[in-house]
């Protein structure tokens, strides 16, 4: 077992999670990432999950799950107790982005809010308009939507071609538009928050 930690990451914040690797010089974390269209089928995360984690066990001192928790109903967390292995805080990756009472706030303000990041909104046609088949049906448009009245662009980079990819979802999808620059949240946060003992030192790492 060598001292390095995995962190097992949705692949939605792969390059987040990269970008905070480089920026923090936290060269001892080892990223590997599941399909980020696991999101459509939330059901199958918790065993992909504990898949990796016994795959990966005995290679790591330590490993950090960089998922909330995801549509998974709890599951997730019944196989993390299991595993004796922690993960991001919150619901999913909206509410460790905007932080818990930003989200809160959003949500009580307009309950019917859908939301982007900058992964969403970078893959908006292949993960929404392809991925739930309304290029092929549009007539799932409404079923999906009909009950939105508002996109929230959580953004975590400052970046004139994705906030324009934001605003354009929103016009596709008939919904107000609203932009809130959040950076990483409680996603550094928490990465921060990973420490590792090596060679008699406490470093912190980022698990992803």
């Amino acid at each position: 077992m060598h001292s390095s930690v995995l962190v097992i990451a949705c692949g939605a914040l792969a390059r987040e999670i990269m970008a905070l690797i480089r920026a923090n010089d936290w060269n001892e974390f080892v990223v590997q990432c599941l399909p980020a269209e696991l999101h459509n089928t939330p059901d199958k995360i918790p065993s992909a999950v504990r898949n990796k984690i016994r795959e990966q066990r005995d290679q790591f001192e330590k490993i950090f799950v960089a998922y909330a928790d995801c549509g998974t109903g709890g599951l997730l967390d019944s196989v993390l107790k299991d595993e004796g292995i922690e993960r991001l805080p919150g619901a999913h990756c909206y509410e460790f982005f905007a932080g818990h009472k930003q989200f809160q706030e959003l949500s009580d303000a307009e309950p019917g809010t859908f939301y982007l990041t900058d992964f969403l909104a970078r893959n908006f046609e292949r993960l929404i308009i392809s991925g739930l088949g309304i290029d092929r049906h549009p007539e799932l448009q409404e079923m999906y939507f009909g009950n939105y009245k508002k996109l929230v662009y959580l953004s975590q980079v400052e970046d004139a071609d994705l906030l324009e990819r934001a605003k354009c979802a929103a016009h596709r999808l008939d919904l107000r538009f609203e932009h809130r620059a959040t950076g990483y949240g409680l996603l550094e946060d928490s990465l921060r928050s990973v420490r590792v003992n090596i060679d008699g030192e406490t470093d912190h790492r980022i698990l992803a």
